[in-house]
Protein backbone atom coordinates (compact mmCIF):
# COMPACT_ATOMS: atom_id res chain seq x y z
CA UNK A 1 0.00 0.00 0.00
CA UNK A 2 1.36 3.72 -1.02
CA UNK A 3 1.87 5.60 1.82
CA UNK A 4 1.17 9.55 1.40
CA UNK A 5 3.23 12.37 2.17
CA UNK A 6 2.71 16.30 2.93
CA UNK A 7 3.67 18.60 1.18
CA UNK A 8 5.50 20.51 4.32
CA UNK A 9 6.95 17.56 5.41
CA UNK A 10 11.06 17.83 5.83
CA UNK A 11 12.82 14.80 5.16
CA UNK A 12 16.57 14.54 6.32
CA UNK A 13 18.88 11.75 6.84
CA UNK A 14 18.89 9.81 9.84
CA UNK A 15 21.88 11.34 11.06
CA UNK A 16 21.16 11.67 15.17
CA UNK A 17 20.18 8.13 14.81
CA UNK A 18 24.17 7.53 14.20
CA UNK A 19 25.30 9.22 16.77
CA UNK A 20 22.94 8.10 19.42
CA UNK A 21 24.40 4.30 18.38
CA UNK A 22 27.95 6.05 18.92
CA UNK A 23 26.60 7.36 22.49
CA UNK A 24 24.66 3.62 23.67
CA UNK A 25 27.71 1.61 22.44
CA UNK A 26 30.21 3.79 23.80
CA UNK A 27 32.50 4.77 20.65
CA UNK A 28 34.36 7.95 20.65
CA UNK A 29 33.10 9.95 18.00
CA UNK A 30 35.94 10.42 15.30
CA UNK A 31 36.19 13.60 12.71
CA UNK A 32 34.05 12.44 10.12
CA UNK A 33 34.05 14.85 6.55
CA UNK A 34 31.38 12.78 5.29
CA UNK A 35 29.02 13.05 8.56
CA UNK A 36 26.31 15.74 7.44
CA UNK A 37 27.42 19.36 9.01
CA UNK A 38 24.39 19.45 11.46
CA UNK A 39 25.13 16.53 12.90
CA UNK A 40 28.91 16.92 13.72
CA UNK A 41 30.28 18.08 17.10
CA UNK A 42 33.92 18.39 16.04
CA UNK A 43 32.22 20.97 13.45
CA UNK A 44 29.79 22.81 15.36
CA UNK A 45 32.82 23.19 18.25
CA UNK A 46 34.93 24.66 16.21
CA UNK A 47 35.86 28.50 17.06
CA UNK A 48 34.71 29.52 12.94
CA UNK A 49 31.38 28.41 13.79
CA UNK A 50 30.98 30.24 16.86
CA UNK A 51 28.23 32.39 14.81
CA UNK A 52 26.20 29.39 14.36
CA UNK A 53 26.26 28.53 17.95
CA UNK A 54 25.31 32.46 18.52
CA UNK A 55 22.04 32.08 15.85
CA UNK A 56 21.09 28.90 17.71
CA UNK A 57 21.00 30.23 21.05
CA UNK A 58 19.18 32.84 20.41
CA UNK A 59 16.94 30.65 18.26
CA UNK A 60 15.93 27.95 20.31
CA UNK A 61 14.34 29.79 23.36
CA UNK A 62 12.79 32.71 21.43
CA UNK A 63 11.20 29.89 19.52
CA UNK A 64 9.84 28.25 22.30
CA UNK A 65 8.59 30.92 24.12
CA UNK A 66 6.75 31.74 21.23
CA UNK A 67 5.25 28.61 21.06
CA UNK A 68 4.27 29.11 24.73
CA UNK A 69 2.83 32.19 23.97
CA UNK A 70 5.62 34.20 26.47
CA UNK A 71 4.98 37.51 25.29
CA UNK A 72 6.32 39.79 28.41
CA UNK A 73 8.26 38.98 31.15
CA UNK A 74 8.82 40.42 34.80
CA UNK A 75 12.61 39.68 35.15
CA UNK A 76 13.68 38.69 38.85
CA UNK A 77 17.54 38.83 39.65
CA UNK A 78 19.05 38.01 42.83
CA UNK A 79 21.90 35.77 44.70
CA UNK A 80 21.86 32.51 44.20
CA UNK A 81 23.18 32.08 47.81
CA UNK A 82 20.20 32.90 49.40
CA UNK A 83 17.86 30.15 50.84
CA UNK A 84 14.43 29.71 52.59
CA UNK A 85 14.18 30.35 56.43
CA UNK A 86 13.58 27.03 57.07
CA UNK A 87 16.96 25.52 55.11
CA UNK A 88 19.01 28.73 56.75
CA UNK A 89 18.27 27.83 60.61
CA UNK A 90 19.34 24.02 59.69
CA UNK A 91 22.42 25.49 58.38
CA UNK A 92 23.27 28.01 61.66
CA UNK A 93 22.58 24.70 63.53
CA UNK A 94 24.74 22.91 62.41
CA UNK A 95 27.34 25.36 61.61
CA UNK A 96 27.07 26.05 65.52
CA UNK A 97 27.77 22.27 66.55
CA UNK A 98 30.88 22.34 64.05
CA UNK A 99 31.95 25.49 66.18
CA UNK A 100 33.81 26.60 63.33
CA UNK A 101 33.84 30.41 63.37
CA UNK A 102 33.61 30.73 59.87
CA UNK A 103 31.01 28.87 59.25
CA UNK A 104 29.28 30.02 61.80
CA UNK A 105 29.51 33.65 60.52
CA UNK A 106 28.45 32.38 56.78
CA UNK A 107 25.48 31.03 58.08
CA UNK A 108 24.20 33.95 60.32
CA UNK A 109 24.50 35.99 56.82
CA UNK A 110 22.79 33.55 55.21
CA UNK A 111 19.72 33.22 58.38
CA UNK A 112 19.86 37.39 58.07
CA UNK A 113 19.05 37.01 54.37
CA UNK A 114 16.42 34.32 54.20
CA UNK A 115 13.53 36.88 54.08
CA UNK A 116 14.52 37.81 50.45
CA UNK A 117 13.60 34.61 49.35
CA UNK A 118 10.47 34.81 50.91
CA UNK A 119 9.61 38.18 49.75
CA UNK A 120 10.84 37.14 46.11
CA UNK A 121 8.25 33.70 46.20
CA UNK A 122 5.53 36.71 47.23
CA UNK A 123 6.38 39.04 44.03
CA UNK A 124 5.98 35.39 41.76
CA UNK A 125 2.86 34.92 43.82
CA UNK A 126 1.28 38.46 43.07
CA UNK A 127 2.57 38.56 39.55
CA UNK A 128 1.27 34.90 38.86
CA UNK A 129 -2.10 35.99 40.23
CA UNK A 130 -2.77 39.25 38.42
CA UNK A 131 -1.99 37.37 35.23
CA UNK A 132 -4.10 34.58 35.87
CA UNK A 133 -7.22 36.20 34.68
CA UNK A 134 -5.83 37.99 31.38
CA UNK A 135 -6.30 37.53 28.24
CA UNK A 136 -2.92 35.57 27.17
CA UNK A 137 -1.32 37.95 24.83
CA UNK A 138 -1.30 39.93 28.01
CA UNK A 139 -0.17 38.08 30.25
CA UNK A 140 3.16 38.76 32.39
CA UNK A 141 5.19 35.94 33.46
CA UNK A 142 8.11 35.55 35.57
CA UNK A 143 11.48 34.85 34.13
CA UNK A 144 14.65 34.17 36.20
CA UNK A 145 17.96 33.16 35.44
CA UNK A 146 17.00 29.76 36.64
CA UNK A 147 19.41 28.94 38.85
CA UNK A 148 18.76 28.45 43.13
CA UNK A 149 18.49 31.15 45.71
CA UNK A 150 15.95 33.84 44.69
CA UNK A 151 15.61 32.85 41.18
CA UNK A 152 14.19 30.19 42.47
CA UNK A 153 11.85 31.65 44.91
CA UNK A 154 10.42 33.56 42.09
CA UNK A 155 10.04 30.52 39.79
CA UNK A 156 8.37 28.81 42.84
CA UNK A 157 5.57 31.56 43.68
CA UNK A 158 4.47 31.33 40.12
CA UNK A 159 4.32 27.73 40.33
CA UNK A 160 2.51 27.78 43.54
CA UNK A 161 0.23 29.30 41.85
CA UNK A 162 -0.25 27.29 39.12
CA UNK A 163 0.97 29.61 36.47
CA UNK A 164 4.22 28.93 33.97
CA UNK A 165 7.12 30.57 34.53
CA UNK A 166 10.33 31.05 32.10
CA UNK A 167 14.23 29.74 33.26
CA UNK A 168 17.39 30.96 31.65
CA UNK A 169 20.10 29.16 33.40
CA UNK A 170 23.81 29.24 32.02
CA UNK A 171 26.44 26.21 32.25
CA UNK A 172 29.22 27.02 34.50
CA UNK A 173 32.01 25.31 35.46
CA UNK A 174 30.20 23.93 38.83
CA UNK A 175 27.39 22.95 36.56
CA UNK A 176 24.40 25.49 38.25
CA UNK A 177 21.42 23.22 37.76
CA UNK A 178 18.09 24.69 36.89
CA UNK A 179 15.80 24.97 39.74
CA UNK A 180 12.86 22.33 40.54
CA UNK A 181 10.03 24.96 39.84
CA UNK A 182 10.45 26.11 35.86
CA UNK A 183 7.71 25.02 33.32
CA UNK A 184 9.86 22.03 31.90
CA UNK A 185 9.11 23.57 28.65
CA UNK A 186 10.40 27.05 29.45
CA UNK A 187 13.74 25.90 31.14
CA UNK A 188 17.07 27.03 28.70
CA UNK A 189 20.25 26.53 29.41
CA UNK A 190 23.04 28.89 27.67
CA UNK A 191 27.03 28.41 26.98
CA UNK A 192 27.05 31.81 26.21
CA UNK A 193 26.12 35.23 29.00
CA UNK A 194 25.56 37.53 26.31
CA UNK A 195 22.42 35.66 24.58
CA UNK A 196 21.44 34.70 27.93
CA UNK A 197 21.32 38.53 28.71
CA UNK A 198 19.76 39.51 25.25
CA UNK A 199 16.94 36.80 26.41
CA UNK A 200 16.24 38.58 29.84
CA UNK A 201 15.70 41.75 27.74
CA UNK A 202 13.58 40.38 24.70
CA UNK A 203 10.29 40.10 26.47
CA UNK A 204 10.95 41.93 29.88
CA UNK A 205 8.41 44.42 30.81
CA UNK A 206 9.90 45.48 33.84
CA UNK A 207 12.96 44.17 36.15
CA UNK A 208 13.56 43.31 40.06
CA UNK A 209 17.04 43.14 41.37
CA UNK A 210 16.72 41.74 44.53
CA UNK A 211 20.30 41.62 46.44
CA UNK A 212 22.89 39.71 44.76
CA UNK A 213 27.00 39.34 44.04
CA UNK A 214 28.38 40.18 40.93
CA UNK A 215 25.96 38.22 38.57
CA UNK A 216 23.23 40.71 39.62
CA UNK A 217 25.43 43.57 39.24
CA UNK A 218 26.30 43.08 36.20
CA UNK A 219 22.14 41.81 34.99
CA UNK A 220 20.92 45.08 36.36
CA UNK A 221 23.50 48.08 35.15
CA UNK A 222 23.42 46.53 31.54
CA UNK A 223 19.71 46.67 31.81
CA UNK A 224 20.28 50.77 33.12
CA UNK A 225 22.65 51.02 30.62
CA UNK A 226 20.26 50.36 27.93
CA UNK A 227 17.41 52.28 29.07
CA UNK A 228 20.06 55.33 29.52
CA UNK A 229 21.41 55.11 26.34
CA UNK A 230 17.87 54.95 24.33
CA UNK A 231 19.00 51.13 23.47
CA UNK A 232 15.95 49.55 25.03
CA UNK A 233 12.50 51.20 25.53
CA UNK A 234 12.02 52.46 28.89
CA UNK A 235 11.05 49.72 31.76
CA UNK A 236 10.48 49.81 35.77
CA UNK A 237 13.57 48.50 37.39
CA UNK A 238 13.64 48.18 40.88
CA UNK A 239 16.21 47.35 43.55
CA UNK A 240 14.89 45.37 46.64
CA UNK A 241 16.20 46.16 49.88
CA UNK A 242 16.97 49.82 50.51
CA UNK A 243 19.78 49.00 53.56
CA UNK A 244 21.44 46.68 51.21
CA UNK A 245 21.64 48.73 47.85
CA UNK A 246 22.14 52.04 49.97
CA UNK A 247 25.53 50.34 51.30
CA UNK A 248 26.46 49.00 47.98
CA UNK A 249 25.69 51.92 45.96
CA UNK A 250 26.37 55.62 46.51
CA UNK A 251 25.70 56.72 43.30
CA UNK A 252 25.63 60.26 44.29
CA UNK A 253 29.11 60.12 43.52
CA UNK A 254 28.47 59.80 39.80
CA UNK A 255 26.18 62.71 40.01
CA UNK A 256 28.64 64.65 41.74
CA UNK A 257 31.60 63.41 39.51
CA UNK A 258 30.04 64.51 36.11
CA UNK A 259 29.78 61.17 35.34
CA UNK A 260 25.59 60.43 35.16
CA UNK A 261 22.94 63.22 35.11
CA UNK A 262 20.57 63.87 38.17
CA UNK A 263 18.06 62.69 35.78
CA UNK A 264 19.44 58.95 35.27
CA UNK A 265 18.99 58.21 39.15
CA UNK A 266 14.76 58.46 38.44
CA UNK A 267 16.18 55.25 36.07
CA UNK A 268 14.99 52.68 39.17
CA UNK A 269 13.43 52.96 42.35
CA UNK A 270 14.39 50.95 45.31
CA UNK A 271 11.77 49.36 47.56
CA UNK A 272 11.27 46.57 50.34
CA UNK A 273 8.51 45.04 50.41
CA UNK A 274 7.06 42.86 47.75
CA UNK A 275 3.79 44.83 46.88
CA UNK A 276 5.35 48.00 46.32
CA UNK A 277 7.62 46.55 43.70
CA UNK A 278 4.41 45.00 41.96
CA UNK A 279 2.76 48.79 42.67
CA UNK A 280 5.74 50.25 41.26
CA UNK A 281 5.16 48.34 37.88
CA UNK A 282 1.35 48.88 37.86
CA UNK A 283 1.26 52.66 38.22
CA UNK A 284 3.99 52.11 34.77
CA UNK A 285 1.92 51.14 32.63
CA UNK A 286 -1.34 52.23 34.32
CA UNK A 287 -2.65 48.06 35.16
CA UNK A 288 -5.54 47.68 36.85
CA UNK A 289 -4.41 47.64 40.42
CA UNK A 290 -6.70 45.16 42.49
CA UNK A 291 -8.06 42.56 39.68
CA UNK A 292 -7.32 40.55 36.95
CA UNK A 293 -6.11 41.72 33.71
CA UNK A 294 -9.18 43.57 31.61
CA UNK A 295 -9.28 44.91 27.62
CA UNK A 296 -8.13 48.00 28.40
CA UNK A 297 -4.94 46.60 30.71
CA UNK A 298 -2.26 46.58 28.78
CA UNK A 299 1.55 45.46 29.82
CA UNK A 300 3.10 46.11 26.48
Amino acid sequence: METTQHLSEQRLADAWAELQAHANGGIALQADAYRLAFADPEFLLRRETRGIRFQLEMLKPDLAQQDAGIENTIVVFGSARFREPAIARERLAEAEASGDAQAIARARALLRNAHFYDQAREFGRMVARYSKGCPREDQLFICTGGGPGIMEAANRGAHDEGVPNVGLNIALPHEQSANPYITPELSFKFHYFALRKMHFMMRAKALVAFPGGFGTLDELFEVITLVQCKKAKPVPIVLFGNDYWGRLLDLEVLVEEGTISREDLDLFVVVDDPKAAWDHIVRFYNLPPASPCRAEGKAA
